[in-house]
């Protein structure tokens, strides 16, 4: 990996965002942009009124494109909108006996899920004109991902921990390592990403880390 990508990285563990699209562009410009979006949710300053305004109203535009795709696909399920961290939250909640059905929205290692959420983004920049960094969840399939992937986060901390030793993760993709990257600042551990997709994996080092690098 050049030293660019690996600046670039090291970034978006930090939850700094890009200085310009230039610098997202390098490498891989489809997960440059995906990592770019993750650390821009990463920020904690509040949305003003008028951006949660324009965040509901995205996720109203996605709400409508995906009852849409439910309806051809003679799928039911109910829509949740919501919004947090700066970006529109939909989700397609079962309803009964609808679960298995939805769960064929989700796909192998959420890969089918990932699809419907770019279709829905670009649906809802068609609508709006501006860029959508709306997340999309389906049968609670996020939700009980970000569970697991915050117990192994925590185990591989603790070890880190206990050795000093960095510990390397298993490949994840984006919205995984976005998770590993939030648990282990938020136990003051340093991580970055490592190697390239689909092999790109999250590797956490002990607090003291960045600063013996430096």
């Amino acid at each position: 990996m050049s030293e660019n990508n690996e600046a670039v990285e090291k970034d978006v563990a930090a939850g700094e965002p890009f200085e310009d699209e230039a610098q997202a562009a390098a490498g891989d410009p489809v997960q440059a942009q995906q990592e770019a979006e993750n650390a821009q949710a990463a920020r904690t300053d509040d949305a003003s009124p008028s951006q949660i305004e324009l965040l509901e109203a995205q996720g109203d535009h996605a709400a409508d494109y995906l009852e849409e795709l439910l309806d051809i696909a003679d799928l039911g399920g109910d829509l949740d909108i919501d919004v947090e961290n700066d970006r529109a939250m939909v989700a397609i909640v079962a309803e009964g006996g609808d679960l298995h059905d939805l769960k064929r929205l989700v796909g192998r290692d959420g890969q089918v899920l990932e699809s419907l959420q770019e279709l829905t983004r670009l649906a809802v920049q068609q609508r709006t004109g501006e860029r959508s960094r709306l997340m999309l969840d389906i049968a609670n399939y996020r939700a009980d991902k970000k569970r697991e992937l915050t117990a192994i986060a925590e185990e591989a901390i603790t070890k880190v921990k206990a050795s000093g030793a960095p510990v390397k993760l298993a490949p994840m993709n984006p919205f995984e390592r976005k998770v590993c990257h939030d648990v282990a600042a938020a136990a003051g551990c340093y991580s970055e990403s490592e190697g390239t997709s689909p092999n790109r994996c999250v590797v956490i080092y002990a607090e003291d880390f960045a600063e013996d690098d430096e």
